[in-house]
């Protein structure tokens, strides 16, 4: 025995090599060895190398070395690896041991769960197996997940059931201490966890003791495995560990053991690799799948119970909603939180839940579905519905004496109506509906506590956080009903409770119950506290109960009955706004047996004051549409009399005096109703009334007038009648004036009078009544307060006096505007406008008469026109010489109207030239003599009546020569001209000279006179006539034809000159000079000088007669004769085609004509009609059967009409004419026919998919064909593009064009724009308006990823805005044209805009507030910007919330404009509207001289001056105390000798009339006081900050006047120099704040150029803004032609992108880079490209429906995939078991997902798997042959041929051959990565302008801040502000030196002893 305790064997397996298919176990004694002998044994024994290295580790991969090894046990188990992280390839074994008897297993469940053997407990058996879970899962950072698969589908396996979760899983030292029965977490030694030891540590505290702390005594799970069934096996990886581990402990082992005499506690954990499932039996199919599952995860623990009894499974079946509620109920606060779940708040957010997820799963036999449940969504579970049906909660600790801690907390039931809410038992009703089914003793148990709930309150109990089911504690001393008020006796009915405790309190090894709790916490030295806000509240904890359950009963039991629902309001009078609505109102109440109605007279109690008046109705606040019941409410009454009263009040119904009778109300209100204003008087005490309707003068003086206020008995009154309690409100009688205008009536004065003693309602004398009209003059009684001319819906009294103004006399006159320019004697008129001294205008006298006087002018006028107030002097006129008319003279003209006041106007005036009179001629001789062919000159003026040249236009003068042309010279700009005659020609016969008269004129002025002068024309000797001869002296007449022969020579031509006298004149050189001949150039000048001329060539052609001309240059003279050709003899045939071109199928247009021409191309007379018969024509294709030949009589020609070409080629054709032996060939081009067809013969590639609002970068070609399919080029083709559909809007430069030139029509698409889907690009042409047939191109438009088109804001609506507070947190997500998030903005370009008023429309306002995005917290979405902690405006009122995004060049995106109404903060003090002055009072028995305060309103404000106290009632306690707070100071006291006043409180705000001191007020003679008044009974949360008012005390009137006159020069310069100083205050932060500005701008516009610098933009630091734009356009251009650029789509339209939880169609969802890659793997899963992949099942399900099954879907939600990413299979533990060839990738590592690439991997990890691309074929064989020979699975290969090798091993024939790419549809292609480098640098351009931008405006502002604050103006403000100081010191001196009087007032018979020392003023 002693031998085999010191013996230390240890078991060591070989597991260097990774290929062995079994590892072989060697046992080797170890006894005496240290770590180096043993070393040495391992070489020996496994024949190991001297320099092999290798690593010996336990199974729990713990390294030995020296230490390690020395710890070693006998029995232990070793692994050889060749590294430490080395992947078992074959599982091994390790023997364990644990010590008790098997029984104490195998039976404990029957032990410990015997009182609860019935098959309800299964449930806390399963509890105990979670509790493992969860303390395994506790330090996991992400979800918590707990899986509990119930198989019992034996067509699977036998029966099963498993727990599963992502724990820290278990080492196998671990895994031993598991299965040692009672080895408790604190009894277990340390164990070593991923190279660290490990030990329990207890958690810290927590709320609600949510530790997961709950596995504790190494009891409760084994108990509860074989409570369940005779086998379990244990299944586990820890963290950081390679292996997995596997322990099976079974009752039929242990019963074989104890037989074969073996040792029973012993067993063995299997280590092995993840997912090797090699060693599991053929009936363990379920736990093949579960192992399968073991790739990729880190950690894990599975407990896989089998043997399962029958009962328990026909339990766990037939009960699953019964025992999941009970699971549901156990661990109700770990699944949803320390507040449970409340299912009516927002809190339900899955992001705010714990991460833990419990998952249970049966599986039953076909053909039931399995059933899926998640605890989370339980919702019958007790601890739910206490929480649900509980409307509050009363919180507690409980501390006892002997340490530990109980959170408490109580639930409020309440009764609602006609029933009680408290939830029932479910568990209670299934027994109830079991009838005497005992079940187990749990059950009953906890029926009995559900039947004596009526008892009292029940707390259930949780440890640890997890419910301890069979311990109930009964109320406490302080909750319990005996120690409470007797009322409140059926509410300790309505209460429910829950304590949680630590694990100090101990409980039973089975959690089934407390041991001590109750007992503990009954015990006298417990301390019990409430706890609020998480906070302990010192106190009485029986009597806050009894408050609470008492406020609870109030609060929320129903028991007022509300009838006569009318309907429900919006309550404006209530403060807080999320208490203004709703509020039903009702008509009537039932309440404690009496009804209330509407109008019934009530009174109320325990109200100040007490309120008389009728019920107007019942509110309640909620949505009700009928009659409710209700704990309360509030009653609106009408308050009576009123006319005293005139408004409504709302009280709360239990302030109805219900023993109030209503003769007493009718009574009470009778006796103020006579006491009203009645009447009006007017008194005039100077005298000068003014009658009803009176008019007078404007000016007349109105008053003095006194007006008095009577009532019906004719007593004066000057206020309103008190009422009750309190002063009558004050009356004044306002005076209003109004003008009765032509459009609308005007008020022009207004004046309102407080009554005075001595005056009573006073008003002072208007003399500003001037303006004429109707007037009307009332004065109305008003109420001081309000301004209302009625009270109580009666009109206060008022009296109504109409008068007119009308003019005065006439005083002064104003001359009305008048011409600037005036004419010499042009009539002008002067309009003269007479007015009052008021200015009112007034008719002229009668007799007056209007003098005019203008030196160096006579001046005239003819009449006086006088109408009405208007006068006018008609047709004035001036004369006199003046200057010319290019300057003017201003003259002074002199009106006067002689006997008015101001008698004499004078204007200034400018006289010209006036109009034309005469016409001046020079010279005036009477004959004037010209020689014949010369002109004559003459000069003329045009003058006015005064002689003075004038000019006007169109003033032309002509001059007529009798028998020549008219001539003339404008005039109009000098007014005078000269004038050239023409030449005078005339026929002088026998040289005698002739007469001629000559005549000048105006044609324009007729009324002018003409001029007339006489011209003598003296004969000339020039030559007249010329004459031409032949050599025969034949003279030719002029214009003689002459027929010569075509081609032929006229020659021996002459010329004779002759005078005007008949003489000829011989040739000279000069003269020969002068002869032109008409038909050459090159004339012998020799020869003309001879008279010879050079001979006539006739033309070769025949033609009409030809002209010829012979002229003398110097006279004009000429003569001329014409020469007619004719034709020589046919010399050819001459075809003549009018059209050489024609269309291919068309007749050619016209004809060709066919002649016999000469040599010189000439047409003869040769053929005839019968020539025809005798011509033919020849042509390639030519229809002959259309030819005609046609005689043309008058040409002696032939016509050829129909030539027509059926067939052949375009191009030239060769027409051939013959006629006898003449032959003629013409050519005539053949072009294409008309057009009949378009066709695109080039394009962008097909299939075409376009992004929205982006455009086709490739244009679309079309050319026209006829019908034979030649292209023509008629340019008359109209080519017209449109769309399939209205919904697609298709941009283009043109949308309809001609064809060009060639033929053809190019169209680029600028943008198309419209809603996802497919549609067509139609090409139609039209032609003479018949159409053309053309292409349609399919198109196809997906939603733009990367175009945002509007912004979501989120926020929590509910939320309220104090001023001054934080705006909640709004989230903006930019949502993009496919409805998806787009996070590619920088946070700079997101922009909120706070403004305040209402929206603006689609953008914010001018001037507004701009707020930045702050960054996203860890647990917020970064797919958004988030605004937080932006502080709401310090004032209140309607303010605007608008976001903005910057999207670059210059556009911008707006968000819906959000409006919010900033209120109040909470009130913090009492305070004034305005600043008050400081008051100064004396002792004086003049009221004013005492008067502190007058009419001053003090209102309850936050901290930012806003009125904050509406809704409170109270009052202000005013009191004076020492301004030096020396309390030994006498203080003055108010009126009446009191020390304090009271003042109420209503609404929020004190009315403090008049405050003064009492006559002979204590008080020192020049001390300062303080006027205190302090708010008191308010109902707020921390007392209000009471207003001080300083005030000054004198004993003198005198001195008073004095110290008030100080006073107020004090507050002003006060005031001024406070301004000042802020002013100066501001400049000076301002001049910081902009100086910070400049630093932060410029320190961000380097920051941002180096990051340019960094992304390859290089920019000089001198570069100017423009240059930047030019570079960002660049940029921009760049990437929008990226964008243009056509690229690969996938083609199919996604009908259901942008729904709910909808992903999208699985081609939409990844882009692939390579084209061959796209095209392999979009073949494999062809199948699969259209599925649309949804995040719910639900999501899913819809869509199915909504296709009718026709749309195949895939939820993520119902796909499991395993974590992580798979290593190639060539790569284990990042080593390579061979070189790959081929170059293989895993296919998911070539997608890329624009958008969701969470659940896009999870989607395509379902679809595609581990699927491989490889290069080719032969790799791709050679590839998986090499997998196959390491022993690994294989996954399918695809090949970028197009190959695919399965993962069968499959390859070859059509199903393995990918087909063709265009007949797929392929994975669309990514956005180049260029873009994405484009949009950064694009973003960082955008930015670094803007950078630059704010820079230089920065140091713009700056700048001009400090001029500004050293500007002169300022400087003289500073000097101005430190004069002011020393004002102030110096009135500061003066009034502390006021004298003092050496004596001091008391109250009578209340004074100091006269021996007492005054004290001197400060």
């Amino acid at each position: 025995m002693e031998e085999g305790r010191d013996r230390r064997r240890i078991h060591v397996y070989d597991c260097r090599s990774e290929n062995k298919q079994q590892y072989t176990r060697t046992l080797l004694e170890t006894r005496g060895l240290d770590f180096n002998g043993f070393l040495l044994l391992l070489h020996r024994t496994f024949s190991i190398r001297p320099h092999e290295t290798f690593v010996l580790a336990t199974t729990d991969r713990i390294v030995l070395d020296f230490d390690k090894f020395e710890e070693l046990q006998d029995g232990r188990t070793l692994h050889m690896l060749q590294r430490e992280d080395q992947a078992l390839a074959t599982a091994t074994e390790e023997l364990i041991k644990f010590v008790p008897h098997y029984d104490t297993l195998i039976k404990g469940g029957q032990s410990e769960y015997y009182n609860s053997e019935g098959q309800k407990s299964l449930a806390y058996a399963l509890a105990e197996l979670i509790d493992n879970s969860l303390s395994a899962t506790s330090k996991n950072t992400g979800m918590r997940t707990i899986e509990i698969q119930m198989v019992f589908d034996e067509t699977l396996a036998k029966p099963t059931i498993i727990i599963l979760d992502n724990g820290c899983g278990m080492t196998s030292k671990q895994l031993k201490n598991w299965a040692v029965f009672r080895l408790s977490k604190f009894s277990r030694k340390n164990v070593t966890v991923g190279g660290k030891e490990e030990s329990y540590v207890r958690p810290e505290p927590v709320c609600r003791s949510l530790n997961s702390d709950v596995s504790y005594f190494g009891v409760g799970g084994k108990v509860a495995v074989f409570f369940f069934g005779n086998s379990t096996r244990m299944i586990t990886k820890s963290i950081g560990s390679p292996d997995v581990h596997e322990l099976i402990l079974s009752k039929e082992e242990f019963e074989r053991k104890e037989r074969d005499n073996e040792d029973i506690y012993t067993s063995v954990i299997k280590n092995r690799r993840p997912g090797d499932s090699s060693h599991l039996k053929k009936d363990e199919r379920c736990l093949r799948s579960l192992i399968a599952e073991e790739h990729g995860k880190e950690s894990f623990t599975a407990v896989v119970i089998t043997g399962l009894f029958p009962e328990h499974i026909t339990f766990l079946k037939k009960d699953f909603k019964v025992w999941t509620r009970q699971l549901a109920h156990v661990y109700h606060y770990y699944i949803h939180g320390v507040n449970g779940k409340d299912t009516s708040s927002c809190s339900s957010n899955s992001d705010h839940l714990p991460k833990i997820d419990i998952q249970i799963t049966l599986c039953e036999k076909p053909p039931k579905l399995p059933c899926a449940l998640n605890l989370r969504e339980v919702d019958d579970d007790m601890q739910t519905l206490y929480i649900n049906a509980a409307v509050d909660t009363f919180d507690f600790t409980a501390s006892p004496k002997d340490g530990g801690t109980v959170e408490g907390l109580i639930r409020y039931h309440p009764f609602l109506y006609d029933k009680e809410t408290y939830p029932e038992d479910p568990n209670a009703l299934l027994d109830d509906d079991d009838g005497d089914d005992d079940g187990d003793g749990y059950d009953n148990e906890s029926g009995a506590w559900h039947q004596t709930r009526k008892k009292g309150l029940v707390f259930d109990c949780f440890w640890n956080g997890r419910l301890i089911p069979y311990t109930k504690v009964q109320g406490f001393d302080w909750c319990s009903p005996n120690k409470g008020a007797k009322e409140l006796a059926e509410c300790y009915n309505r209460i429910s409770g829950v304590l949680f405790s630590n694990d100090v309190f101990e409980v039973s090894i089975t959690k089934l119950s407390f041991m001590h709790l109750e007992d503990k916490l009954n015990k006298k030295d417990t301390f019990f506290t409430r706890t609020v806000n998480s906070q302990n509240q010192r106190g009485n904890i029986q009597k806050e109960f009894t408050q609470w359950l008492k406020n609870c009963h109030e609060k929320w039991d129903k028991q007022v009955k509300f009838l006569g629902y009318t309907e429900t309001i919006t309550r404006t009078d209530i403060p807080t706004k999320k208490m203004q609505h709703p509020w039903a109102t009702f008509s009537s109440i039932e309440w404690d047996g009496k009804i209330y109605k509407e109008g019934q007279f009530v009174k109320s109690m325990k109200t100040v004051p007490i309120l008389y008046g009728r019920v107007v109705r019942f509110l309640l606040h909620g949505k009700y549409d009928n009659s409710v019941f209700a704990t309360g409410g509030e009653v609106e009454v009408a308050l009576e009399p009123k006319a005293f009263h005139d408004k409504i009040k709302t009280i709360a119904i239990s302030k109805i005096d219900k023993n109030a009778t209503d003769e007493a109300i009718k009574n009470y209100i009778d006796n103020d109703a006579a006491k009203l204003p009645e009447l009006l008087t007017v008194d005039w005490p100077e005298g000068k009334p003014w009658p009803q309707n009176a008019a007078r003068p404007a000016g007349t003086p109105f008053g003095p007038i006194k007006v008095e206020i009577l009532n019906k008995k004719r007593e004066l009154l000057s206020m309103m009648p008190s009422v009750s309690q309190g002063a009558g409100k004050k009356l004044i009688v306002e005076l209003k004036v109004v003008e009765h205008g032509p459009k609308a009536d005007q008020e022009i004065l207004c004046y309102s009078a407080q009554h005075s003693r001595k005056s009573g309602f006073w008003f002072n004398k208007i003399e500003n009544l001037t303006k004429r009209g109707k007037y009307t003059l009332s004065l109305n009684t008003k109420m001081h307060e309000t301004n209302a001319t009625a009270f109580g819906g009666r009109e206060l009294p008022s009296y109504i006096l109409k008068f007119t103004i009308n003019a005065g006399c006439a005083e002064t006159f104003v001359v009305g505007e008048v011409s600037a320019t005036l004419h010499v004697g042009v009539p002008f008129d002067i309009p003269l406008l007479i007015t009052d001294g008021y200015d009112h205008s007034v008719p002229l006298p009668p007799d007056l008469k209007p003098v005019l006087k203008c030196r160096g002018l006579d001046m005239s006028y003819e009449t006086v026109d006088n109408r009405g107030t208007t006068c006018t002097i008609k047709r004035v006129k001036a004369k006199g010489k003046v200057l010319n008319y290019q300057q003017s003279k201003t003259y002074a003209l002199n009106v006067t109207l002689p006997g008015l006041k101001s008698d004499t106007q004078t204007i200034k005036i400018c006289l010209l030239p006036g109009n034309p009179h005469s016409i001046h001629v020079t010279p005036e001789d009477d004959t004037i003599t010209v020689e014949n062919g010369n002109p004559v000159k003459f000069n003329v003026e045009i003058q006015d009546e005064a002689g003075n040249i004038t000019a006007r236009p169109k003033q032309v003068i002509c001059c007529q020569v009798q028998g020549f042309p008219l001539v003339a010279t404008d005039c109009s700009v000098t007014g005078a001209g000269q004038l050239v005659t023409k030449l005078i020609n005339l026929k002088i016969i026998n040289g005698e000279p002739q007469n001629l008269q000559v005549k000048f004129e105006i044609p324009s002025q007729k009324k002018i006179q003409a001029a007339v002068r006489q011209l003598k024309v003296l004969p000339s000797t020039r030559v007249s006539r010329m004459e031409l001869c032949s050599s025969d002296n034949l003279v030719l007449t002029n214009n003689e034809k002459i027929d010569w022969l075509a081609g032929g020579l006229l020659d021996n031509l002459f010329y004779k000159l002759y005078d005007e006298a008949g003489r000829e004149v011989p040739p000279t050189a000069k003269i020969a000079s002068k002869i032109k001949v008409h038909w050459t150039g090159d004339v012998n000048i020799d020869d003309l000088v001879e008279g010879k001329l050079p001979a006539v060539h006739v033309p070769t052609q025949v033609q009409p007669a030809l002209f010829f001309e012979v002229s003398y240059q110097d006279q004009n003279l000429s003569v001329s004769f014409y020469i007619v050709p004719r034709p020589d003899e046919p010399d050819r045939l001459k075809a003549t085609l009018l059209q050489n071109t024609v269309k291919l199928g068309e007749i050619l247009p016209g004809s060709i004509n066919l002649e016999l021409v000469d040599q010189y191309d000439n047409v003869t007379t040769a053929l005839t009609s019968s020539c025809m018969n005798l011509m033919t024509v020849e042509a390639e294709g030519l229809d002959k059967s259309a030819i005609a030949f046609g005689w043309q009589e008058s040409s002696r020609s032939v016509l050829v009409t129909g030539v027509q070409f059926q067939s052949g080629p375009l191009g030239p054709r060769e027409l051939c004419f013959t006629y006898r032996s003449f032959v003629q060939r013409v050519i005539i081009k053949v072009t294409a026919g008309v057009p009949a067809q378009l066709k695109l013969i080039s394009g962008p590639e097909k299939p075409l998919q376009v992004l929205n609002d982006q455009g086709i970068a490739t244009p679309f070609l079309i050319q026209l064909f006829d019908e034979w399919g030649n292209p023509t080029t008629d340019q008359r083709v109209v080519v017209k593009l449109n769309s399939s559909s209205s919904r697609l809007k298709v941009t283009t430069a043109v949308t309809s064009q001609p064809v060009n030139a060639e033929g053809n029509a190019s169209f680029t698409v600028g943008s198309v724009s419209g809603p996802k889907g497919h549609y067509r690009l139609e090409f139609k042409g039209s032609f003479n308006q018949k159409p053309i047939s053309g292409p349609t191109v399919n198109l196809t438009v997906i939603p733009d990823p990367n175009k945002p088109v509007s912004l979501l804001v989120e926020y929590s609506t509910s939320a309220v805005f104090p001023a001054g507070g934080h705006f909640p947190v709004f989230s903006v997500t930019v949502v993009s044209d496919e409805g998806s998030p787009m996070t590619t903005f920088n946070p700079a370009a997101a922009s909120m805009w706070l403004w305040k008023g209402e929206p603006s429309g689609n953008a914010p306002p001018q001037a507004v507030t701009e707020l930045k995005c702050s960054k996203p917290m860890k647990n917020e979405n970064n797919d958004r910007f988030h605004f937080r902690d932006k502080e709401i405006p310090e004032l209140v009122g309607k303010y605007t919330i608008q976001f903005s995004l910057q999207m670059g060049n210059g556009k911008v995106l707006f968000s819906n404009q959000i409006p919010i109404n900033v209120v109040a903060n909470q009130p913090v003090k009492l305070g004034p509207n305005s600043q008050l002055p400081t008051p100064v009072v004396s002792n004086s028995k003049v009221m004013a001289n005492r008067t502190l305060v007058e009419n001053m309103t003090l209102r309850i404000m936050d901290s930012y001056g806003n009125a904050a106290g509406q809704d409170l009632e109270g009052k202000v306690v005013v009191s004076i105390k020492n301004f030096s707070g020396d309390g030994n100071k006498s203080l003055p006291l108010f009126e009446g000798g009191t020390s304090s006043l009271m003042i109420r409180l209503v609404k929020g705000a004190a009315l403090i009339n008049r405050l003064v001191m009492m006559e002979n007020s204590p008080g020192e003679h020049g001390s300062a006081y303080i006027l205190l008044f302090k708010p008191e009974a308010l109902m707020v949360p921390t007392p209000l900050v009471p207003f001080e008012l300083p005030f000054h005390f004198s004993n003198d009137a005198e001195n008073q006047r004095k110290i008030t006159e100080l006073s107020r020069k004090k507050n002003e310069l006060t005031t001024s120099i406070t301004a000042s100083r802020e002013i100066f205050s501001t400049y000076r932060e301002l001049l910081t704040l902009l100086t910070n500005q400049h630093l932060v701008a410029s320190q961000k516009v380097v920051a941002l150029r180096n990051d340019l610098i960094n992304k390859d933009v290089n920019i000089a630091q001198t570069e100017s803004n423009p240059d930047v734009d030019r570079f960002l356009k660049e940029k921009v251009a760049e990437a929008d032609q990226i964008l243009k650029t056509p690229r690969r789509v996938f083609s199919i339209q996604d009908p259901f992108i942008g729904q709910q939880d909808v992903l999208g169609m699985v081609g939409h969802l990844a882009s692939v880079q390579g084209d061959d890659a796209a095209w392999v793997i979009s073949w494999h899963i062809r199948g699969d490209m259209d599925c649309v992949i949804t995040k719910t099942s639900a999501a899913a399900q819809r869509i199915y429906d909504y296709t009718g099954g026709r749309q195949q879907v895939m939820a993520l939600d119902s796909v499991f995939v395993h974590p992580g990413n798979r290593s190639m299979p060539h790569i284990r533990n990042d080593r390579l078991l061979f070189d790959p060839p081929g170059n293989p990738v895993h296919a998911m590592d070539l997608l890329q997902y624009p958008h969701n690439p969470e659940n896009c991997i999870i989607a395509f990890k379902n679809i595609l798997g581990d699927t491989i691309l490889i290069d080719d074929l032969d790799s791709a064989i050679n590839y998986r042959k090499a997998v196959v020979q390491n022993k690994l699975p294989c996954p399918t290969i695809l090949t970028r041929q197009g190959d695919r090798v399965s993962a069968k091993g499959k390859f070859g024939g059509a199903q393995n051959k990918a087909l063709p790419m265009n007949t797929l549809h392929v994975f669309g292609a990514p956005i180049p990565q260029h873009y994405y480098t484009l949009k950064q640098q694009i973003d960082l351009l955008t930015h670094h302008r803007s950078a630059v931008e704010m820079r230089d405006r920065a140091a713009k502002d700056r700048e001009e801040h400090l001029k500004n604050i050293m500007s002169p103006k300022n400087l003289k403000r500073h000097e101005e502000m430190e004069e002011k100081e020393k004002q102030l010191e110096e009135i500061q001196r003066q009034l502390e030196s006021t004298p003092v009087r050496p004596v001091k007032r008391g109250l009578e018979g209340a004074g100091e002893p006269s021996s007492t020392t005054p004290k001197r003023a400060k």
